[in-house]
Parts: C-alpha cells; sequence; structure tokens
C-alpha cells in the first residue's frame, strides 16, 4: 500500500485521484475518470482506498491543497452553475 509520504499534494495533471476533504469535512476520492470514489470518516481510509483503485500505484493518487474543498465531482466537465444547482435541489 501506497504510504502517506508518497501521495503528493496538489492537483496533479497525470493523478487520476484525488483525496481531499468536502465542505462538511468528510474525506472525500474523486476520480477523474468518474468511475468510483466515495465519503471517508478518515484520511488513511480514503488514501487505503484510491491507491487500491489505482492498482496500488501511489503516483495517481494526489492529496487535495490544504483548505481546498473537493467533491465527488471534482472533475465533472459539467459547468459549476450546473454542479451548484443540483446540490441545492437536494438541500
Amino acid at each position: 500500500m501506497g504510504s502517506m509520504q508518497q501521495i503528493r499534494r496538489g492537483f496533479l495533471a497525470r493523478a487520476r485521484f484525488v483525496v481531499g476533504r468536502d465542505r462538511h469535512g468528510w474525506w472525500v476520492v474523486s476520480d477523474r475518470k468518474g468511475l468510483v470514489g466515495g465519503l471517508f470518516t478518515n484520511e488513511s481510509a480514503a488514501i487505503h482506498f484510491a491507491v487500491e483503485a489505482s492498482d496500488r500505484h501511489p503516483e495517481e493518487v494526489c492529496r487535495a491543497p490544504e483548505g481546498a474543498a473537493i467533491d465527488l465531482d471534482t472533475f465533472s466537465r459539467r459547468p459549476r452553475a450546473m454542479r451548484q444547482r443540483r446540490r441545492g435541489a437536494y438541500a
């Protein structure tokens, strides 16, 4: 399994998965391909999931910058306004 030291910080163009917190404080794994992801109670569980989902290639996982809020749609190609409108409909 990839260690915390192997997980890079910041959004990397080649990284498939981003691990970070959402605006509610949950740990999120967002997949650039939109195939998998999820919400986690702690960072190590989120990183473990992302590394396993990447077939144990820690270079495909990056850690979002501290203070950046991400969500499952981080890599979505829909305009931001549509994502916000969709969230508002379920709030």
